[in-house]
């Protein structure tokens, strides 16, 4: 069975994936990416079995008949948060003015390139926008590669700050979550896990949807940075 899923619940599905590959007698073929990257494959005519997109993308499969009407279930939501490599002093970022000025002392940052259109990376290009400092901040700024993690740059040294989803910065070891965005500029992603029109083992999909609603699942979330719904 062929899966399209996000990045942001890499670290919950690859350990349960053996096991339902033995309880169903099948074989799981994961395509990991970011959600709107994993839009452009299915609008250029790639075809999947099951997906794990975030709720914008979702909608717009639904939307255009994409996805199998009710079988879209939101399986858990992340937070986008700041982290730093592990032993290193956790900068102020308690408040909108503090994260700016965290941001603008920083010698250099990375979070996703929005080009690739990762959620938290599309957010946080508008949120220096916002804020005015984006010209200053990009010029300090070292994008990962496609469907890449942002805090891999971090054990390197190649940046102070990683920004990305909970569960993306602790998907790479050697790195402290500070918190998440201070204030009204927090933000959170939500998850669903879909049956695609045109999925060759639609019941098998929903058998592997189910799979990530049961308590072991839920917990396995939890541990890795989400909320579990």
């Amino acid at each position: 069975m062929k899966l399209f899923s996000t990045i942001a619940v890499q670290g919950v599905v690859e350990p349960l994936i053996s096991a339902f590959e033995q309880a169903h007698g099948c074989r799981l073929d994961v395509t990991w990416a970011t959600a709107p990257l994993l839009l452009k494959r299915l609008q250029a005519g790639e075809t999947a079995d099951a997906l794990i997109l975030n709720r914008a993308v979702t909608d717009t499969l639904l939307a255009a008949g994409g996805i199998v009407a009710g079988s879209d279930v939101v399986i858990a939501s992340s937070a986008t948060a700041i982290a730093v490599k592990a032993g290193t002093t956790k900068p102020d970022i308690s408040t909108p003015e503090a994260l700016e000025r965290t941001l603008l002392e920083a010698r250099s940052i990375s979070y996703t390139d929005p080009a690739a259109g990762g959620a938290s990376g599309i957010y946080f290009a508008r949120l220096l926008e916002r804020m005015g400092i984006a010209q200053e901040i990009n010029a300090k700024t070292k994008f990962p590669p496609p469907s890449g993690y942002s805090a891999m740059f971090l054990a390197s040294g190649e940046a102070d700050l990683a920004v990305q989803q909970v569960p993306e910065l602790l998907h790479v070891p050697g790195i402290e979550i500070v918190g998440p965005l201070p204030g009204d500029l927090h933000m959170v992603t939500v998850f669903v896990a879909g049956v695609p029109t045109d999925s060759a083992q639609p019941a098998l999909a929903r058998a592997l949807i189910e799979s990530l609603r049961t308590p072991e699942a839920k917990a396995l979330f939890r541990a890795k940075g989400l909320e579990a719904s």
